[in-house]
């Protein structure tokens, strides 16, 4: 295991694994799945996002299914707020709001519980990876339908090519990310 002597964002850049040709040809993957279960890794990628937040004191952590629910399930924990998951259409057992949005090849839905975040609230959004932006911007959509102030979205990597930062960002959102990679 190497020591973080560079930057803690090279750290985790290092331990992402680039899958070529996944799930299609001509696709690089960015597997977090390391960061995960790298014990030390872990725990320097989860510190980042930690001192981000530690001072802006958000009411509530919200992650996109489903990669979004493992950072930001700990986030909200190591700072002890709450953690408000945005799943798939169907997961969800009470009364929700929905938001669809494009993919490529067709359409999406997610959706969030109607309690889940009050009036004023201040919320991070969060997931592992901001491509075309499509989910980020869906749950985005979701917490303001529901009167909640969405401070930041955060991702662990973010794909600039894609243009969903760039997009994210003209819809008036900030946005946190650790590492970029070119291209998909």
């Amino acid at each position: 295991m190497s020591e973080p002597t560079t930057s803690p964002s090279q750290y985790i850049r290092e331990h992402i694994r680039t899958v070529p040709d996944w799930p299609a040809p001509g696709v690089q993957f960015r597997d977090i799945t390391p960061l995960l279960s790298t014990p030390r890794v872990f725990r320097v990628l989860i510190d980042q996002f930690v001192h981000r937040y530690f001072d802006v004191r958000p009411s509530a952590i919200a992650g996109l299914d489903a990669r979004g629910f493992i950072i930001g399930s700990v986030l909200a924990y190591e700072l002890g707020i709450g953690f408000v998951p945005i799943r798939k259409k169907g997961k969800l057992p009470y009364a929700t709001v929905a938001e669809t949005y494009e993919l490529e090849y067709g359409a999406a839905t997610v959706e969030m519980h109607t309690d889940a975040v009050r009036a004023g609230d201040r919320v991070v959004l969060i997931d592992d990876l901001i491509a075309t932006g499509g989910t980020m911007m869906a749950g985005k959509k979701l917490l303001e339908r529901l009167g909640a102030c969405v401070i930041e979205g955060a991702a662990i990597v973010d794909l600039p090519e894609l243009g969903g930062s760039a997009r994210l960002r003209a819809a008036g959102l900030a946005l946190f990310t650790l590492v970029a990679f070119d291209g998909h």
